[in-house]
């Protein structure tokens, strides 16, 4: 059981440059990458994405990569073009408005194009040390979300472990609940009928009829069915967020059924206390890939 949250973060640096990287996640029905890099990076970004892929299958994403450079790879060219032609625009400014003041080099620095700004870095430079590090980072923001996982997975197990308990307290009033049900169907009818005589094979023949309306046993056997496939699930590898998701829904119409049929107030206590936990559970699963 893995956990979709994780946080992870590595520092790379060399007398050349210096390289953070930074990983963290959040629950998300889907996997969904976010990235907050420098431009210099976009040619790697699907190949970030695919290692991102072999250690998060679901979940909010996010990769922050930060760099400072120590070396200059950054040369400045002077336009000559483009100086000449602001050159005549000046000169053709200063006749038509009567004035003797010459362009300076601080106006020729406030124009576009007049100084040419060109990096030599190559962007494949940091390809060997991106990598390397990034692997470094999704390691262990893998072995921080299995970590939380294996946590979270323990207390989900206890809940469930509980929820057994009471479905099988419950199973115990079932003979209990046929009772409830006869009596209740006996004190009715004499208020209807006083002393008359009544059809006592047809009464009872009700009476079975209501047993059946009434029974949980059904509902008791698919929870059983679902905690064992529970158990399965939740010890095996890989996503199962969304199994565990399904089956739980599938646990809560199990209880709420029973809870609707219960004629007996331990019952529905134990009811009550089922879907708490179920709830946490849940609540658990929504974390989980």
């Amino acid at each position: 059981m893995i956990s979709m949250t994780g946080f992870a973060s590595k520092e790379l640096r060399t007398e050349a440059l210096s390289l953070t990287i930074e990983v963290k996640s959040y629950n998300n029905r889907y996997l969904d990458i976010k990235h907050n890099m420098p431009s210099l990076f976009s040619l790697f970004e699907t190949e970030i994405d695919n290692r991102i892929k072999e250690v998060a299958s679901r979940g909010s994403v996010e990769i922050t990569i930060r760099y400072k450079q120590f070396i200059n790879t950054t040369t400045l060219t002077v336009n000559r073009e483009i100086v000449e032609e602001y050159t005549k625009a000046f000169e053709e400014i200063r006749e038509v408005a009567h004035i003797e003041d010459k362009g300076k080099i601080s106006d020729y620095m406030a124009l576009d194009g007049v100084i040419i700004q060109t990096n030599t870095l190559d962007p494949h430079t940091f390809e060997e040390p991106l990598f390397s590090l990034l692997n470094e980072v999704l390691e262990e923001f893998k072995k921080g979300r299995v970590k939380e996982g294996e946590a979270t997975k323990i207390h989900i197990v206890s809940l469930l472990e509980d929820m057994k308990k009471w479905v099988a307290t419950i199973q115990g009033y079932s003979t209990q609940i046929e009772e409830k049900l006869k009596e209740t169907l006996k004190t009715k009818m004499k208020e209807l009928m006083g002393n008359s005589e009544y059809d006592e094979g047809r009464f009872l023949q009700e009476i079975a009829l209501l047993l059946i309306k009434y029974s949980i046993a059904e509902e008791l056997n698919r929870l059983s069915t679902h905690f064992t496939s529970f158990d399965e699930i939740v010890t095996s590898l890989g996503s199962v967020g969304k199994k565990l998701d399904f089956l739980a829904q599938e646990i809560n119409r199990e209880i709420n059924t029973i809870g609707s049929k219960s004629m007996i107030g331990e019952v529905n206590q134990l009811v009550v206390s089922l879907k708490d936990s179920l709830e946490n559970i849940r609540e658990q699963l929504r974390n989980i890939e």
